[in-house]
């Protein structure tokens, strides 16, 4: 019992702490040296930001991952996974303060993606109704793929005040206890709750009017370490990522439908931009925190009982996800993500 209350509520506790200390003594030290988020054009907020404030969730987690490693809940194969999240979170610290090539950050991305995938042993086994699908050797690939995209989905989505910060704690905490209580896999549980502890000690910061924001030392960092954990699951449980994969619905829809809206007009996809649909909303709504809370209420109210009814039913996993994902789908569509940017209405205070 001991055990379980130092894994399982005093780590998550001093990992939240950390966090929100460490966050105020970044924020202290980019008004210092004046690391502040100028406003553009594309930009989503009106006054200079100090930037970088994801910095404290990497090292709160990193801190926790360690302790949990010492205790002997994570398994070496999972912590020196988690650990290919720092080069993520180095890459882009760097990025934050001058701007690198894109080539640099995607080739970083992939090693630690790579990194990742050999620690796991590939990719596992996921069922798609009657089937187990096999990956063999060509699972190291494609886990190394799908970890890189979602390093650049958390980039992508991280536009608004507290969104990618909600969106990482609903999914570790989510995901982490449907893992423990469906798959079984304390390992993971743990590693997730601890995870989502360090964004919680940021949220209050970075929650609209933000303070603090993120950057891309957090951003890419927290599309790692929750792409890591859905892997990790997956091993204990056949349908555990087709269930993380379920709670990123919302941030994997709108950055689909607006990525291939922008290829198909032939934009270059990776310049900044203000046509995800969350951009649209917060600027008819003229509220970052209202946008936020409504994605956070849609992952709780559908996102998540859908999970829970593919987790209860693994050979049905994959119709539950085309169930939760359809409506998404749609909405994203209609709201607008991808639409020509000069259609766009111009922005309002209130972030």
């Amino acid at each position: 019992m001991k055990d379980h209350i130092i894994e399982g509520i005093l780590v998550p506790l001093g990992t939240l702490l950390s966090s929100s200390a460490l966050t105020y003594l970044v924020l202290r030290r980019a008004r210092s040296e004046g690391i502040l988020d100028i406003p553009n054009e594309r930009s989503s907020h009106e006054v200079p930001t100090p930037r970088g404030g994801g910095l404290a969730i990497v090292l709160a987690a990193a801190g926790a991952f360690a302790v949990l490693a010492f205790l002997g809940v994570l398994h070496q194969r999972l912590a020196m996974a988690l650990l290919g999240g720092t080069a993520v979170a180095a890459i882009g610290f760097m990025d934050d303060r001058r701007s690198l090539p894109a080539p640099l950050r995607l080739f970083i991305h992939v090693g630690a993606a790579l990194w990742a995938m050999i620690w796991l042993g590939g990719l596992p086994p996921v069922r798609l109704g009657g089937e187990l699908i096999q990956f063999g050797a060509a699972g190291y690939a494609a886990g190394a793929i799908g970890i890189a995209w979602s390093v650049n989905l958390f980039n992508f989505m991280d536009g608004i005040d507290g969104i990618a910060t909600a969106e990482a704690v609903f999914v570790a905490l989510a995901g982490g206890a449907v893992t423990l209580i469906v798959g079984g896999a304390a390992e993971v549980c743990y590693a997730a709750f601890a995870f989502g502890a360090s964004c919680c000690g940021f949220l209050p910061w970075n929650w609209a009017r933000a303070k603090i924001f993120m950057g891309d030392v957090g951003s890419g960092y927290l599309g790692y370490v929750i792409a890591v954990l859905g892997i990790a699951a997956a091993r204990e449980w056949e349908v555990g990522l087709i269930v993380w994969a379920m709670l990123t619905l919302i941030f994997l829809a709108d950055t689909a439908v607006t990525l291939v809206r922008r290829a198909f007009r032939g934009e270059r996809v990776y310049t900044a931009h203000r046509q995800h649909a969350y951009q649209w909303t917060a600027r008819r709504w003229r509220s970052h925190g209202i946008t936020t809370g409504v994605v956070t209420v849609v992952n709780v109210a559908w996102l998540l009982p859908c999970a829970l009814l593919a987790a209860a039913h693994a050979r049905e996993a994959v119709w539950f996800a085309l169930l939760a994902g359809g409506p998404i789908l749609v909405l994203t569509i209609a709201i607008g993500a991808g639409r020509p940017e000069q259609l766009a209405p111009p922005i309002h205070a209130g972030r």
